[in-house]
């Protein structure tokens, strides 16, 4: 760890690269959303603003803010001198149920995440941005249904909808392997069946994958959006936090 407080530049340049932004277009990158010269001891992340966001600034003692959607943020109501940063995309895509590394270590993947699904920009002057992996399949020891869904409320607090599938004869020690993926679409699904996935983790339960799921017998997750965001939340603050002295204060 370094033991220096960083500035809001430093804390901001290393987020470009632990979300990799200069794989998405300029107006999706994120960053600094106003600039600060303090030196950052405590920041407070948050999904958006909210009312009582400046009593929260200065109860906290915090030195900037973190937002995942900063568009209602009105800078008058906070103190001059609080930088704010902000990733709406990358966050999603890195942080969340996505190609997530620290989400596989957390499902207990025996081998290195393999990408499912990829999306491509294509900036305003005609550049081809490089492919992002919309998720990844990890390999997982085998376990049965009921303690995977015991498994994932406790690691986000609970989830929305489940359907454990024709997992009769999906399961067991050799084969047993989770699609973690920020999109539910037929095709989606259908690739991590063939791909031999057991079970496809999500965000939000989409209607129109419906039949890919009956046809395929897969297992299928939803954990709620705003649930894989508040987790993310935890993930960023320790990864700022391993990386300076910086107290990070999380807003549910």
């Amino acid at each position: 760890m370094n033991t220096e407080h960083p500035s809001l530049q430093e804390i901001g340049d290393f987020l470009r690269s632990e979300l990799t932004t200069e794989n998405y277009p300029a107006d999706e990158q994120g960053g600094i959303y106003y600039p600060s010269k303090r030196s950052i001891r405590r920041i407070g992340l948050a999904l958006e603003p909210f009312p009582t966001l400046a009593e929260w600034i200065a109860e906290q003692h915090l030195d900037a803010i973190w937002l995942h959607r900063p568009w209602q943020l009105d800078l008058s109501t906070i103190p001059a001198d609080i930088g704010v940063l902000s990733h709406h995309l990358p966050f999603d895509e890195t942080m969340t149920v996505g190609h997530n590394r620290q989400l596989a270590h957390e499902l207990g993947a025996t081998s290195p995440p393999e990408p499912i699904g990829y999306k491509q920009s294509v900036t305003d002057d005609g550049t081809i941005l490089p492919q992002r992996p919309l998720g990844m399949i990890v390999n997982v020891a085998e376990d049965e249904f009921d303690s995977w869904l015991t498994r994932i409320k406790e690691l986000f607090g609970g989830y929305d909808r489940a359907e454990a599938g024709h997992l009769a004869s999906g399961w067991n020690a050799e084969s047993s392997r989770i699609a973690v993926v920020g999109a539910m679409t037929d095709a989606l699904v259908r690739e991590a069946d063939g791909r031999g996935a057991n079970m496809y983790l999500t965000g939000a339960y989409r209607k129109p994958a419906q039949v890919a799921v009956d046809e395929t017998g897969i297992a299928v997750v939803a954990i709620g959006h705003q649930r894989s965001e508040v987790w993310g939340l935890q993930v960023l603050a320790e990864l700022i936090h391993t990386r300076w002295p910086v107290e990070c204060v999380i807003y549910m």
